[in-house]
């Protein structure tokens, strides 16, 4: 039985992990200009080598749940801390082109193992905990961004090179992968040995379609992220320091609203919550987008973040549920997030293409309407598909 002081610590672990990776993610962001400086590459190649780092991530998922299935999620969790140690220098080295493609890809790959055992592990503890502590997990992936993109910005600041940054951070990486290596569950806690007469590609509709809720969740983050400055400083003439608060100000709504979602979902039940979350999302960027200038744009960006933070970690908190009770013996907890994490993370590789595609065919105001639309969709059909959860 896994006891209660094991449970603390695991528990600490998690919370780490999700720092430690929304750190190293937040560190590569902040960096990309100089990628591109350095490399002396087009607008247009630099999104084509990013592409490198999405096509690692989606295929990493599905190694990744059979792994966590078949040896439970803390050990490949703490196994995946590792991993990131050898992703991150390697982008940094920026020998060539060709080098950086490589770097993405394998970058991109053990971010997403590591991404994939740790959303697990937290699924795991939600299970033995009997309440709902996934949206923290997700707050602390957002805090990590967050402090990893300001000190990437310091060290850019200081024009450190991005090998010497990133060498910094695999040696973070390495002292925090040692630290708490034997704090996660034991593999037993989760273990998970599929034993079904479906199909092998046959996956619940259900799941499918909680997936693209994540996907909408995905387009939204993704389009607050890439867009908001854009729109601001080109659309609205905002000057460079006001076009950094839509997404500042989006950012900081996401961790505040994610510290407390547990809570809330606890309170109101996760249809509600997603239900008010697409409501809060969608109508509050609508009402930015509305309103015309630089300040409709910061309050829409606010709201969306308020609204779209819970809807990715309720998402995977329900499919971990969903895989212990109505799906048990069907598909394990770890095979449930990695189908609905890799259909919703497919919203981040292509959602920046898509608003973009639009924005050029109207404009940029306009093409932002689509996550506004999406983040409806999930509030008119989330009590429908989560049901009473």
């Amino acid at each position: 039985m896994f006891e209660n002081d094991g449970f603390r610590k695991a528990r600490v672990a998690t919370l780490i992990a999700f720092l430690l990776n929304g750190f190293t993610v937040g560190s590569f962001i902040s960096r990309i200009p100089d990628y591109k400086n350095i490399l002396n590459i087009s607008n247009s190649l630099l999104g084509t080598s990013l592409f490198c780092a999405s096509v690692g991530v989606l295929t990493a998922l599905r190694p990744t749940s059979k792994l966590a299935a078949k040896y439970g999620s803390g050990p490949t969790t703490r196994y995946g801390a590792f991993t990131l140690i050898l992703g991150v220098p390697l982008v940094g080295l920026l020998f060539s082109l060709q080098w950086f493609w490589v770097s993405l890809f394998i970058f991109g790959f053990v971010s997403s193992v590591h991404d994939l055992s740790m959303n697990a592990q937290a699924s795991a503890l939600e299970h033995h905990a009997k309440k709902r502590v996934m949206s923290k997990f997700h707050a602390m992936w957002s805090l990590g961004g967050l402090s990893g993109g300001a000190i990437g910005g310091v060290f850019a600041n200081f024009e450190i090179s991005p090998r010497d940054h990133s060498f910094v951070v695999g040696i973070i990486i390495l002292i925090v992968a040692f630290t708490t290596k034997d704090w996660f569950m034991p593999g037993s806690a989760d273990r998970h040995e599929v034993v079904s007469d479906e199909k092998p590609n046959k996956r619940p509709r259900k799941l499918i379609i909680l997936g693209l809720f994540g996907l909408g969740g995905a387009i939204c983050e993704g389009a607050a992220s890439d867009w908001g400055g854009v729109l601001a400083r080109e659309t609205f003439n905002a000057s460079p320091f006001v076009a950094t608060l839509p997404y500042i100000l989006f950012s900081v709504m996401m961790v505040t609203v994610r510290l407390s979602g547990d809570w809330l979902a606890n309170r109101f039940g996760i249809a509600r919550l997603l239900t008010w979350s697409g409501a809060v999302a969608g109508g509050g960027l609508i009402l930015g987008l509305s309103l015309g200038n630089v300040y409709g744009v910061i309050i829409g960006w606010i709201l969306l973040g308020a609204g779209v933070a819970t809807v990715i970690p309720l998402v995977v908190s329900v499919c971990g549920e969903l895989a212990n009770s109505e799906f048990s013996g069907k598909i394990s907890a770890a095979e449930s997030v990695a189908l609905v994490t890799g259909v919703a993370y497919f919203g981040f590789v292509i959602g920046p293409p898509l608003l973009g595609f639009v924005a050029d065919l109207v404009t940029l105001r306009v093409a932002m309407y689509i996550p506004a639309g999406l983040a409806l969709i999930i509030a008119l059909t989330a009590k429908r598909v989560v049901g009473t959860t």
